[in-house]
């Protein structure tokens, strides 16, 4: 059985993200009984709410700013109504501190029937958007546990200034013995009603000053969690403030530092982002064919790269798992590359009723899915140095009985399992590329509080149709309730681009020019030692046969 990890939500779109992952949580434990092949609590951990209802939070410490956790007092508990859904809604003003009990995991694992019991907000029947959406906190539909949210008090959310905006103030609060220490207090609390702790998972803002605590958290969970899994995502918005050359400049130093540093500390990194540059210069936002969303909303940017996290992190989270985070990020991260590549593909095209040979045999020209960091270089990557690929929503079925002892027509049709099947696949379009593949019955949840910004094209299961129904069709009963994704990891050559580009945009200007950026503590001398190793980090992922791009196309980023 897989172990239990604590995940660490840090700045302001991070929780943007979190808030729709653990709605996803919750939507799972009102889906069907069965088949139960993701183990909740590996995620979430048993409560109690009023009445004595069975009320699941996420194991969850969460650093916010002043001003940004909105209707969550500053305990982590609701203050109001997240959002007004015509849907049920429950308050958790007075949830007792409980410490939860060891026979949770079947509580948190059960999966909610009719009469079960569900977070606040949960279970909304509109099919639109909420109608004002300002914090993570708006469209936070689970209740979380008071030792859950700490406020830093130095900073605020949003304004002209007293924002956390460069990495090294981030670095000066993790100094600060106090703010350590309410940390570790919360760390410990949901560490040790653990029964076995896989390690932590951490949710980082990469571009502003929460990349300075995010170094200075993992290197705590590092020094004090020896041999636990550390799995860091580094979070950036699809748009920024490209008008503003300091913010620009900011932004830059902030992801070239918080990669280094985090990576450093980390089991395995992840930058993660719908922005079509993490460099200097700015570029369209990554697009999919079947969503039309708005780059400009974080709720939405966040729910997508939510669904594709909750499909990544499937392997340690399966009832079946055969190893711990630590063995999940040890297959990818051999070499030096503990920098990982996210793809995604919402909705993974498939026709309803279509066997997985057959959805699979649709796309043999080119995988179909979206690098989920840069959309400048929208060409076919038929190399990678290792990989984990997650396939879920889709029809799982053994052939029928009639074709039993008959000749299979294709390759794929003679694989004896699903994911010898996505196996073969993935080695036909990455040939001598280690991989490791899981199938899974049971789709994304997009019900609301996730947004709908879906094709007319989709059916309310996410799949394709050949044309959109007519406008008596629409409505709040049209809504996509759930999608088909496919989503990988890769320890891939196009990470040499992203960050030999990093290096390249920094190296070519005089950062002494933005002096306030060290003003903070940090010193010249460690900016130049981590920008060296940036650049060693990049080279990692060279392949010497040209298929990682060339010098010129990386100077061009």
């Amino acid at each position: 059985m897989p172990g239990e990890a604590v995940t660490v939500q840090l700045g302001h779109y991070s929780g943007c993200v979190g808030a729709h992952w653990w709605g996803l949580q919750a939507a799972a434990l009102r889906g069907p009984a069965e088949p139960a092949e993701l183990r909740a609590a590996a995620l979430l951990r048993p409560g109690r709410g009023p009445g004595g209802t069975e009320t699941p939070s996420p194991r969850l410490v969460a650093l916010e700013l002043k001003g940004g956790v909105g209707a969550l007092r500053p305990d982590g508990v609701s203050a109001e109504a997240p959002v007004p859904w015509d849907g049920a809604v429950a308050d958790y003003r007075d949830a007792p501190r409980d410490s939860g009990n060891r026979a949770g995991d079947a509580a948190c694992d059960r999966k909610g029937g009719p009469g079960a019991a569900v977070p606040a907000g949960a279970a909304p029947t509109g099919s639109q958007d909420p109608p004002s959406v300002r914090l993570w906190s708006d469209y936070l539909n689970v209740p979380l546990h008071p030792r859950s949210v700490h406020v830093i008090r130095q900073y605020l959310h949003d304004g002209d200034c007293g924002c956390l905006e460069a990495f090294a103030q981030g670095e000066s609060l993790l100094q600060d013995p106090a703010c350590v220490e309410e940390l570790e207090d919360r760390l410990h609390f949901f560490v040790e009603e653990c029964d076995y702790l896989q390690g932590f998972q951490v949710l980082c803002d990469l571009h502003n000053g929460f990349s300075g605590v995010g170094a200075k958290v993992t290197e705590l969970l590092h020094d004090e969690y020896s041999g636990k899994g550390i799995l860091s995502w580094g979070l950036t918005p699809a748009t920024s403030d490209v008008g503003d050359p300091q913010s620009s400049f900011y932004r830059l130093l902030n992801t070239a530092l918080g990669i280094v540093h985090l990576s450093q500390h980390s089991s395995l990194f992840c930058p993660l982002s719908l922005s079509g540059s993490l460099g200097i210069r700015p570029r369209p936002p990554v697009t999919f064919p079947y969503i039309k969303y708005d780059a400009s909303l974080n709720y939405h940017s966040s729910a997508i790269l939510a669904a594709a996290l909750d499909t990544l992190t499937v392997p340690y989270r399966l009832w079946s798992a055969q190893g711990s985070m630590v063995h999940f990020a040890d297959s990818l991260t051999f070499s030096g590359r503990k920098v990982v590549a996210a793809w995604a593909s919402l909705p993974f095209p498939a026709f309803p009723g279509s066997s997985l040979p057959e959805i699979l045999s649709a796309h043999q020209q080119d995988v179909p899915w979206k690098l989920l960091l840069s959309s400048w270089r929208e060409q076919k990557v038929s190399c990678c140095f290792a990989q984990s690929v997650v396939l879920r929503g889709v029809c799982k079925e053994r052939p029928s009985s009639s074709s039993l002892g008959q000749q299979p027509r294709t390759p794929l049709q003679g694989c004896e399992s699903p994911e010898e099947m996505l196996q073969h696949y993935l080695h036909t379009h990455f040939p001598g590329s280690f991989s490791t593949a899981h199938v899974l019955q049971q789709p994304c949840d997009t019900r609301p509080p996730f947004p709908q910004f879906f094709s007319p094209l989709l059916t309310r299961q996410g799949f394709l149709q050949d044309k959109a129904p007519g406008p008596s069709s629409a409505g709040p009963n049209r809504a996509v309730q759930s999608i088909p994704v496919l989503a990988a990891l890769q320890a891939s050559p196009v990470l040499h681009q992203l960050l030999s580009g990093l290096w390249r945009d920094l190296r070519a200007r005089n950062v002494r020019r933005w002096s306030s950026f060290f003003t903070a503590g940090l010193e010249q001398d460690d900016f130049q030692q981590a920008l060296e190793e940036l650049k060693t980090l990049s080279q990692c992922y060279e392949t010497g046969f040209g298929g990682d791009g060339s010098e010129d196309e990386a100077d061009s980023d």
